[in-house]
């Protein structure tokens, strides 16, 4: 599957935030470089589809095992305060936290949205998360086993990441920064997405049976079990 990223890069002449929207440690002249991207990727699950939206409905249990190593706090009945780990370049680090909703399904349609965590402001960085994961049965002609039904789980994520660089940063070409945020974010999503997804297929045929847990193993050899690629642009 070929695809480009669909990603830009607003210098901050044209992007500022106001006082009352800068992150902690910043001042009310600093300003955010947004880094915009989408991406879809596809996770399969060997099971029918009313055992995959069962396990899911229940995040309580398998998101809090599954984002380990990564620290997860709960934020009510359905939110999550998440720390995502260290990431950087050209000599700046930053820890993202963010706080996650995990909507209650409609139809088999689940829904990621960002949500403020409280008593907490983002120390020069925003970020803005929105994914959309939707289960779909796999025609029986698909499958590698009568009776191994395969249920794929499609997600589109759109990915907003604004940045107050310091001022050594600052001064670097505007092109390099673009370069630089827009891999930077391709690599956080790509490293966090194989990792969380990973573990999630695991746990859940682990909770099914040892046998569905040896069939995972044994499929994925074999078939696209797991993909996360920048989304294809609409635009001709």
């Amino acid at each position: 599957m070929q695809s480009s990223a669909n990603s830009q890069f607003t210098n901050a002449q044209d992007t500022s935030c106001s006082p009352g929207d800068a992150p902690a440690n910043t001042q009310a002249g600093d300003r955010l470089y947004w880094f915009y991207t989408q991406f879809e990727g596809v996770m399969e699950m060997y099971a029918e589809a009313d055992a995959v939206s069962n396990y899911l409905d229940v995040h309580q249990g398998w998101f809090r095992r599954c984002a380990a190593p990564m620290q997860v706090t709960p934020l009510g009945a359905s939110g999550y305060d998440l720390t995502i780990g260290k990431f950087g370049a050209l000599g700046y680090y930053v820890e993202p936290k963010i706080g996650l909703e995990l909507i209650p399904q409609r139809d088999r349609v689940y829904r990621i949205e960002t949500i403020p965590i409280p008593n907490y402001t983002p120390p020069g960085y925003d970020v803005e998360f929105r994914a959309t994961q939707v289960l779909e049965p796999v025609s029986q002609s698909e499958w590698h086993d009568p009776e191994h039904p395969i249920t794929r789980v499609s997600w589109e994520l759109d990915l907003n990441v604004g940045v107050v660089f310091p001022k050594f940063i600052r001064s670097l070409s505007p092109n390099l920064i673009q370069r630089t945020g827009d891999r930077l974010i391709k690599q956080i999503v790509k490293q966090v997405s194989r990792r969380l997804t990973c573990k999630v297929q695991e746990d859940f045929h682990k909770q099914l049976s040892p046998e569905a847990l040896n069939q995972y193993y044994h499929l994925k050899k074999t078939r696209t079990s797991f993909a996360c690629v920048p989304k294809e642009s609409g635009e001709s």
